[in-house]
């Protein structure tokens, strides 16, 4: 029976990059986590052996170093492009490459009691703590033609103590679930959204920061004024809030866990639970995933 070599590519996972940019007394922190995956030219390196086109994998981490140092990180798209592109035109056998970037936010220390400080100045010029468990990411794809970029979250935990619901839903014989009309409604968003940025001479490039910034909020908002009857309406008002104030995106996947909080019962020590005691659950919960996308557009952000 014949064997046929299917899809391929390899390269390097998780390269630590942290670059600071050095302004005076001010500093800037960017710090990702950069994994290269590259295509192209490469059957031979399964089939005979050939390295001839193999670029090595340590020279992706340091071209990733390098690039940081020449051209700073901007964003992690403005980085993950500049990458991408790098690879598919200076290494003849790469014809496409996918840059997947994870970025830890750094924010700055205040200082607002600290005797010595200038006027005016509540914040450490070169002192940072790192935020929470949330993570920014970006992946972007490049095969010399077509750009699509990726930017998203993991990580963004959220909680509404109320103004949540959930009934009328369908019972069966295994059905031990009670309905409910005020619940504790928390999940941890994993949200990613492809932009229609092409990267086509003359299309201006998007303020990627700016914009990421934006989603974000606009997906806390969404999630703190929706009443919810269900975690798949929640992630509905979520997409589509995001879809009506960003026209540069195209589509907006989200996964969202429901953490479930279950009320303690109390009665065996005489007191009462009036909603206000929870034992919250990490395993097994509820896994609610979706995308909305604009009309005519066709999905691209793939199923994981």
């Amino acid at each position: 029976m014949a064997h046929v070599l299917g899809q391929n590519q390899y390269g390097k996972a998780e390269t630590r990059v942290v670059r600071i940019t050095r302004s005076g007394a001010r500093h800037e922190i960017k710090d990702v986590s950069v994994s290269v995956a590259l295509s192209g030219d490469l059957d031979a390196m399964h089939l005979s052996g050939s390295n001839a086109h193999c670029l090595p994998t340590d020279s992706v981490k340091n071209t990733c170093y390098a690039l940081a140092k020449q051209y700073g990180i901007d964003s992690a798209e403005g980085y993950g492009i500049r990458l991408a592109r790098h690879f598919v035109a200076e290494v003849a056998p790469i014809h496409r490459a996918r840059v997947r970037i994870e970025e830890y936010v750094w924010d700055r220390i205040r200082t607002p009691r600290a005797p010595a400080r200038a006027t005016g100045a509540e914040e450490a010029g070169h002192s940072f703590v790192r935020r929470g468990g949330e993570v920014r990411t970006a992946e972007v794809h490049w095969d010399g033609k077509a750009l699509q970029v990726v930017s998203g979250l993991k990580g963004l935990v959220v909680m509404n103590s109320t103004g949540s619901e959930f009934r009328g839903y369908l019972k069966d014989r295994y059905t031990t679930l009670q309905e409910t009309d005020d619940r504790v409604l928390a999940t941890e968003v994993t949200a990613r959204w492809r932009h229609s940025f092409t990267g086509a001479e003359g299309e201006a490039e998007p303020d990627w920061d700016t914009g990421w910034a934006e989603v974000r909020d606009q997906l806390l908002e969404a999630f703190a004024e929706t009443y919810s009857h269900s975690l798949q309406q929640t992630l509905h008002a979520m997409g589509t809030r995001v879809l009506d104030h960003q026209p540069g995106v195209a589509e907006i996947r989200l996964q969202l866990p429901n953490r479930h909080h279950f009320p303690v019962d109390l009665e065996p020590f005489g007191l009462r639970n009036e909603n206000e005691v929870f034992h919250a659950a990490d395993r097994p919960y509820g896994l609610i995933e979706g995308t909305v996308h604009r009309e005519g557009a066709v999905p691209a952000i793939p199923v994981e």
